[in-house]
């Protein structure tokens, strides 16, 4: 017995009014909006009254219906949501537009990226919004399969700027679309005690008085509790036995669904359970499986009684529940083997989809099947290559259970775990993990399973026995001749290293392992192993090994991230910077965001180290992907890029809020994240500087060098020492950072590296004793520093100030100004007001700071300006930064006046020197 929409709308209008109010809104820009409530409490009521408001108010309404029996089919909650859109996915990219349609089945591909089809759902939408708003209306988002799900979440944190509400409605508030930043949740009650009343009279006018108290008491004024428990009655159901008060609505109405169903005969009743079970709506497949259930041909017909009761509707070949809690009434209420036999019947009838099929076969069986396992590997391997991670997730988790050798199931389990690993699923990882510690593993499997310990923090967090277990590991499949996992579990170990230094036994340990991988010298894995443990010690070595390879790697990102992460820790920023390049312009074009997300976090600390401040752009980008990804550790790092180009270009604040992010995110972490922290206070010691601070700028730095401080890193010493020297000089402590600058020189092992070579030669400059002064103030401006502005400035400024110590007044002004003017082309306040007092000690007036419009545009609309300023399209730009075109073009719109410019022709002229740099290492 259903209840109309008018019913459940009883004294509901204040919260419609509110909800279309909140749509008007959307001209200000999109956003989400969730309505939660028990079953039956008017939610869906409430969308279809929304989109029919939403309609009258000359909105585009798109809409979906999640299903119960159907979230484990990739993409069928967003084929039903954009049925209407797919005609125009012609229009598309070409890589969107296959991967789109791949989704769903309409063309071939040999892989599926879920990005490049989250990035189309976003193009459609928007495109669709651009004559009037549009209102995606999703209905029972808790039902909707994950793909479905992850691909609107990409849409919902982009859609900011677009004239876009998704509007969505669940048993609970639900992260699947974003936090509450993304998605704006509202609660939605039951009726008032007057409508609650209206309503049950309106349905069973002839109930006695006591009787519909106790109807309302239990009901709680949720409609169709309301009309179900009344219909209970009028039955002669005793209801109050079975719907008892302290049970969850839930419960209540199932079990009064379920009393219905029992008035079938029994066709009838075995049709509605085959329905129950399926995974689709075609009734011909239902009457098919019910029929062999039957042991006898089933028409339509049986199906008619479920239909007068209230149970199904049927519009033409197709079939739906009422409500979905009537499928889950019926599925509670089968004894196990009913299920099992309704499960086979539908994998027999479902013959023709193999992979529909497969899910039905591996519920039909009671025990363990190895065949069945194994084909649900093959169909979660075919759903992965179609982009449907989650979906090849749901498959894998019942793989193991029907496992008859417990060494396959925890092999599968392991499969699960790093599925769930690249899906960012930690709570079920961790499930598996405490679930597979307690089976029988091959050795191999033993050894996965130590490689998912602290993968979702990179390691950061690990001990040194857990370092030295992989090590141990990667020694056995070494033995046995497993490379790949040899290297891959050394790489684990390696990058544990990096975050936080278990000693220098363990790093011997494993470069003794790696070295004994029987891999070329050259091999990147086995060079990116080298630089992350023993980076100084080995950096001459490393970057031996790198002349060999071409500047971009040969083209390959995996290859190319390696050969970045080698020569980054080696120090040879140049390389790194070229070699991330390639990789993340690989990475973009693949979709691959995870990896996207560290390299461009990386690069960003080459440029910086270099002193390219621009890097913002990028790492700006990092921040979002890593957190988009759920990487912390990356997103810490790329967040630490962006603080300290704002500490050089003057907005600096001890409280800045990356700065605390990124080292909340490093002491959060079992054990603090030295790499992290060690970058914390080297933005600290650079903003101290900028601020004129020089002594508090030493105390911050100094933290580096000191090996029982938390923020001790020994590679991040080699960047970090020239700056302590700056602070050094200037607050009288050039005792103290000599002695460190010597201990720093050992370390270095006398690489050529080009980062520590310019450190070094700064850092022996400025503490030398006068006698020795000049020539290392000579090497230090024309050496390794030359190429690179910011570098090459600092020199000169301390050159400068030298010589004017040195009462050599005029010598110094020419270093000084030079130094001004880099220092003011490059946007560094700080540093060009300090040359300008050292030129102003000497006489010189008259200077003023340039201003420019660029500095008022967000490190995102930088990137696009100077992508736009290079020739590329709205469409080019939004693919290779994961934006709609027409956010793009909004953000262009905001641009050209913080510019001063009207048209894109300008823009190159208005960026300068940016353009050109942003073009030669375009990615």
């Amino acid at each position: 017995m259903a209840v109309t929409a008018g019913e459940q709308f009883f004294g509901r209008e204040d919260v419609l009014g509110r909800l279309l109010g909140a749509l008007g809104e959307v001209e200000a820009g999109g956003f989400g909006i969730g309505v939660a409530g028990e079953p039956g409490v008017g939610k869906s009521a409430l969308l279809r009254r929304l989109a029919e408001g939403a309609e009258s108010a000359r909105f585009t309404v798109l809409s979906a219906q999640g299903s119960q029996s159907e979230t484990h089919l990739p993409y069928a909650s967003l084929h039903q949501l954009l049925g209407p859109l797919l005609s125009q996915a012609h229009g598309l990219p070409t890589q969107q537009e296959q991967s789109l349609l791949a989704c769903f089945g309409m063309v071939e591909a040999v892989d599926v990226n879920p990005f490049f089809t989250a990035l189309a759902v976003l193009e459609l939408l928007v495109e669709a919004s651009s004559e009037r708003p549009l209102l995606v209306a999703l209905d029972d988002l808790h039902w909707m399969d994950r793909p479905t799900t992850d691909a609107l979440a990409f849409v919902a944190r982009r859609i900011a700027d677009e004239r876009v509400v998704l509007l969505c409605t669940s048993r609970a508030q639900s992260p699947l679309l974003g936090d509450d930043q993304v998605v704006r949740w509202i609660e939605l009650d039951g009726l008032p005690t007057g409508a609650a009343e209206a309503l049950l009279r309106s349905r069973a006018p002839d109930l006695a008085p006591g009787v519909r108290r106790r109807v309302i008491a239990h009901a709680g004024g949720n409609p169709l509790a309301l009309v179900e428990f009344a219909a209970a009655l009028q039955s002669g159901t005793d209801p109050w036995t079975e719907l008892d008060t302290d049970l969850p609505m839930t419960t209540r109405l199932e079990r009064a669904f379920a009393a219905r169903a029992d008035e079938l005969e029994p066709t009838g009743r075995t049709v509605l359970d085959v329905a129950a079970l399926d995974d689709g709506d075609d009734l011909d497949e239902v009457l098919t499986a019910a029929g062999l259930v039957s042991g006898r041909a089933v028409d339509r017909t049986a199906a008619l009684a479920a239909l007068d009761l209230g149970l199904l509707t049927i519009s033409g070949p197709t079939y739906a529940f009422r409500h979905p809690l009537m499928r889950s009434a019926l599925r509670h209420a089968m004894s196990q083997e009913r299920r099992e036999r309704g499960h086979a019947a539908l994998a027999s009838a479902l013959a023709a989809h193999p992979e529909r099929a497969v899910w039905h076969r591996a519920n039909s069986i009671p025990g363990r099947e190895e065949s069945v396992a194994a084909e649900l590997e093959r169909s979660a391997a075919e759903a992965r290559r179609r982009g449907a991670f989650a979906t090849a997730l749901t498959r894998l988790e019942r793989a193991p259970a029907l496992s008859p050798d417990p060494r396959d199931q925890a092999a599968r389990l392991l499969g699960v775990a790093e599925l769930g690993y690249e899906l960012g699923r930690f709570a079920r990882v961790e499930e598996i993990k405490a679930q597979v510690t307690r089976l029988t593993m091959r050795p191999r499997d033993r050894a996965r399973l130590t490689w998912l310990e602290g993968a979702f923090h990179d390691g950061a967090a690990s001990e040194p026995a857990d370092v030295r277990r992989l090590v141990d590991l990667a020694r056995r499949a070494t033995g046995q001749d497993d490379t790949d996992l040899a290297m891959q579990l050394l790489f684990g170990a390696a990058r544990r290293v990096w975050w936080r230094d278990p000693g220098e036994a363990v790093r011997e340990e494993i470069i003794g392992a790696a070295r004994a991988v029987p891999l070329p010298a050259g091999d990147p894995r086995l060079l990116a192993v080298l630089g992350l443990a023993e980076a100084p010690e080995l950096s001459g070595p490393i970057i031996d090994q790198l002349n060999g390879w071409p500047a971009d790697g040969g083209g390959r990102a995996d290859l190319a991230v390696l050969l970045g992460i080698a020569a980054f820790c080696a120090g040879d920023f140049v390389r790194a910077e070229s070699y991330l390049s390639t990789a993340i312009r690989e990475l973009r074009a693949e979709g691959r965001l995870s990896l996207l997300a560290e390299a461009l976090a990386i690069r960003a600390w080459a440029e910086i180290n270099l002193g390219v401040f621009d890097t913002a752009r990028s790492a700006d980008e990092g921040v979002r992907l890593a957190d988009e990804t759920g990487q912390q550790v990356w997103a810490g790092t790329a967040r630490l890029a962006v603080a300290l180009v704002d500490a050089i270009g003057g907005s600096w604040s001890a409280r800045h809020p990356l700065l605390a992010q990124a080292e909340s995110t490093a002491l959060q972490l079992p054990n603090a994240s030295s790499s992290l922290l060690a970058g914390a206070q080297l933005v600290r010691g650079v903003g101290e500087l900028g601020a004129d601070r020089p002594e508090q700028a030493y105390s911050e730095l100094r933290r580096v060098f000191v090996p029982t401080d938390p923020a001790h890193q020994r590679v991040q010493q080699l960047w970090t020492v020239s700056y302590l020297a700056e602070a050094a000089v200037r607050s009288g402590r050039r005792v103290e950072a000599a002695a460190q600058v010597d201990a720093v020189e050992r370390l270095a092992n006398g690489t050529a590296a080009v980062g520590t070579a310019i450190a070094l030669e700064y850092s022996r400059a400025v503490l030398a004793e006068d006698a020795a002064a000049e020539d290392l103030f000579r090497t230090a401006v024309t050496g390794a520093a030359h190429p690179f502005p910011w570098h090459q400035a600092r020199a000169q400024l301390a050159h400068g100030s030298w010589l004017r110590r040195q009462r050599r007044v005029t010598e110094s002004r020419e270093p000084l100004r030079a130094a001004r003017s880099a220092f003011d082309a490059l946007g560094a306040k700080a540093w060009a007001v300090r040359a300008d007092q050292e030129l102003r000690a000497t006489g010189e007036r008259g200077w003023q700071p340039t201003t420019t419009d660029r500095a008022q545009l967000s490190a995102q609309e930088a990137q696009i300006a100077e992508l736009a300023a290079q020739g590329m399209s709205n469409r080019e730009i939004g693919q290779r930064l994961f934006l709609s075109h027409r956010t793009v073009g909004s953000h262009l719109y905001r641009i050209f006046p913080k510019l001063g410019i009207t048209s894109r022709q300008q823009l190159a002229g208005a960026l300068g020197g940016d353009v050109l740099h942003a073009a030669q290492s375009s990615d």
